[in-house]
């Protein structure tokens, strides 16, 4: 007897692994090199956008895992839901190190206003167009598979936002080269890190709601329960709970009361479809019971 089945059929983010290992390639290594040469510079607004990349390292590297994990069958049958969650605590993970970054970048910044810090400009503008550079290719990469896999699409988020942080140290260097103050290193640095910062907050709220198995965003629990109970032969609906797996994977349970057993067939097709094609929501788990079923009201929770 199987106690689940596989997970991985049709896997949107797994046809397009292939991108996401270039562009984590490619970010690994422009990390690498940005954090070196903001540590030799001395700029601010550097480090504090490499620490923005280590963050997305993460991410790509999550990314990753999860499209991994997704096609590999369960071995031990104590998996029904398979392991999509590793990517929800990869995420909880990159939360933290963009939490700690933005912390460190703030702090030393405001300890830098007033100082007599030097900043190398020309590192700046170098590491900054080729950050540019390599974000671009990473955009290009992920941007077709970001219309198909909310894994995908967050990865090129990331990227989105790389970008920023990278035209960021660009000016920087610009400025810090036409003026010959250091302040704007610092300035930029800390709008960078206070950037990351909302970034981080948003996204732990998302990863909390996950694992707090939240109503999906998006979904509308009350209009949900309304359409179910709108099927022909539906005389009530309950128990409906509905949660989220993984990114873009919506998951419900509910019980449905029919007045016609012989109408159960039916009701559970119009219910899976239409949980799908306007909820979607593709892994529903529905029971259809007579109305003369008892126990679900001795339920202690």
């Amino acid at each position: 007897m199987s106690a689940g089945h596989g997970h991985g059929h049709g896997h949107a983010g797994g046809r397009h692994r292939w991108r996401l290992a270039v562009s984590f390639v490619l970010i690994g290594t422009y990390f690498i090199v940005e954090l070196s040469f903001g540590l030799l510079s001395g700029s601010l607004s550097l480090l504090s956008d490499a620490g923005h990349m280590a963050a997305d390292v993460v991410t790509l590297g999550a990314a990753l895992i999860a499209t991994r994990i997704a096609t590999r069958p369960d071995t031990t049958g104590r998996r029904s839901y398979g392991s999509y969650r590793a990517e929800v605590f990869a995420s909880l993970l990159a939360v933290a190190m963009m939490l700690g970054v933005a912390l460190y970048v703030v702090l030393e910044a405001v300890a830098r206003i007033g100082g007599p810090a030097e900043v190398s400009s020309g590192p700046m503008l170098i590491v900054g167009a080729i950050g540019l550079i390599v974000n671009v290719v990473a955009l290009l990469l992920l941007r077709s598979g970001a219309t198909e896999s909310l894994n995908v699409k967050g990865a090129y988020l990331e990227v989105v936002a790389d970008t920023a942080g990278s035209v960021g140290v660009i000016i920087a260097g610009w400025l810090v080269a036409a003026t010959g103050q250091s302040l704007w290193d610092t300035l930029v640095a800390l709008a960078i890190g206070v950037f990351v910062a909302v970034r981080a907050v948003s996204l732990g709220r998302q990863v909390f709601a996950v694992l707090g198995q939240h109503v999906p965003e998006g979904v509308d629990a009350t209009a949900v329960a309304a359409d179910l109970s709108a099927i022909d032969g539906v005389r009530d609906v309950h128990d409906l709970h509905l949660w989220t797996l993984t990114s873009g994977m919506n998951v419900a349970t509910a019980h449905l009361v029919t007045s016609d057993p012989s109408d159960n067939h039916a009701v559970l097709d119009q219910a899976r479809d239409l949980l799908l094609r306007r909820h979607h929501i593709a892994h529903a788990t529905l029971q259809v019971e007579p109305t003369d079923h008892r126990g679900c009201d001795e339920l202690g929770w």
